[in-house]
């Protein structure tokens, strides 16, 4: 019987793939921890009264953000590293081809918008705010060397994608978005 338990962790370090052990709280383990939450969040998303084409797009992502994880978790130089698939820069291409395709069929935005509406698009609105924190845990690595940029591109591009789905997971539903109405100063 394979157990789900290793007890390898148990003194607050992890393996990373390829090799080598690091603390818990190490850089690299906080941003594919965050890939991880998102992906989880695009689950919940996924479990609401979402059509078809948009279920299906989640589903993708969540593929693609497999891939991210574990190019995060494996340091760059690595045998391992040539061995797990790669970050495309054709998957931010075709999220920029969704905004644009999902954009005609939004009104265009007059006010700033606050995440609420349908269960579905408040999901998306909060994994919207869990892939930025995701991007700001990956720009460290990035700085360093230690993570292909198009990581952070592809991070950066999705929250937008995530902001549009949940306007177009409003519009699908006929509710509307949640307009901030600033207090006169």
């Amino acid at each position: 019987m394979t157990r789900i338990y290793t007890k390898t962790g148990d003194a607050g370090e992890t393996g990373l793939f390829g090799g080598g052990r690091v603390p818990k709280d190490d850089a690299r383990v906080d941003a594919y921890g965050e890939v991880d939450e998102l992906n989880a969040c695009l689950g919940m998303a996924r479990s609401m009264e979402l059509d078809r084409e948009l279920d299906a797009l989640l589903q993708r992502l969540q593929d693609q953000l497999f891939t991210v994880g574990s190019v995060l978790a494996t340091p760059m130089g690595t045998k391992a590293a040539d061995h797990i698939p790669r970050v495309k820069p054709l998957w931010v291409e075709e999220m920029e081809k969704a905004m644009d395709a999902f954009d005609a069929e939004l009104a265009p935005m007059t006010h700033f918008i606050l995440p609420g509406g349908t269960r579905a698009a408040s999901a998306l609105h909060v994994a919207r705010t869990v892939c930025r924190r995701a991007e700001r845990r990956v720009v460290p690595l990035m700085r360093a060397g230690d993570v292909d940029a198009l990581v952070a591109i592809y991070l950066n591009r999705l929250s937008d994608l995530l902001f549009t789905l949940a306007r177009v997971a409003n519009e699908r539903a006929g509710v509307a978005d949640v307009k901030w109405i600033a207090e006169k100063p």
